[in-house]
């Protein structure tokens, strides 16, 4: 069992804490410089499936926690939705 905090970014659970290791993001410090869109067009290559646009909006609202972020609008997934 790795240890790992990610479950302390606001949106991740269990299943989005598993996707995120399984791209090698084990800490999230890890998220720092990372691309969302690149996560989740990642992570839809290696489980061969289109994912959830809900995936990307966790993973927009993750990096932007790891990256220092702490409004709390912004701490919401939901509020990384595309604008259209």
């Amino acid at each position: 069992m790795i240890k790992t905090d990610l479950l302390t970014i606001p949106g991740v659970g269990k299943s989005t804490k598993k996707d995120l290791l399984s791209l090698g993001i084990n800490f999230a410090e890890d998220l720092k410089n990372k691309n969302p869109q690149a996560l989740y067009d990642r992570l839809c290559e290696l489980t061969s499936k289109k994912q959830d646009r809900c995936v990307l909006y966790v993973y927009r609202c993750a990096v932007y926690f790891a990256r220092g972020g702490r409004n709390p609008q912004k701490l919401k997934w939901w509020n990384w939705k595309d604008v259209r």
